[in-house]
């Protein structure tokens, strides 16, 4: 059962924008936190952004400033706002949702391919 759908990945100039999207059923949604890590080839999967059931965000030090990470519950989805987006930020992003602290995660979406082209 496909707890967490991702959707928005693609290819983007050096310079450009991409959002991200994830929806999640309406109990998970409401429970836990949620946010992104991603993984590149060759790499260790790392974390990109979160943000608690309150609204409060952290970042990774490689994206501030460039990414914005928020969620509706109207829609229980969470985004994920990417502009300036760099050669480096190839990855195939993975959705996640679980506590905000101590922090866990609990459910994975299947992931989606962010790919930037100097």
């Amino acid at each position: 059962q496909v707890q967490l759908v991702e959707s928005g990945g693609g290819l983007v100039q050096a310079g450009g924008s991409l959002r991200l999207s994830c929806a999640a059923s309406g109990r998970i949604f409401s429970r836990n936190a949620m946010g992104w890590h991603r993984q590149a080839p060759g790499k260790q999967r790392e974390f990109v952004a979160g943000i608690s059931t309150g609204g409060s965000t952290n970042y990774a030090d490689s994206v501030k400033g460039r990414f914005t990470i928020s969620r509706d519950s109207a829609k229980n989805t969470v985004f994920l706002q990417m502009n300036s987006l760099k050669p480096e930020d190839t990855a195939v992003y993975y959705c996640y949702a679980g506590r905000w602290y101590p922090v866990t995660y609990d459910y994975w979406g299947q992931g989606t391919q962010v790919t930037v082209s100097s």
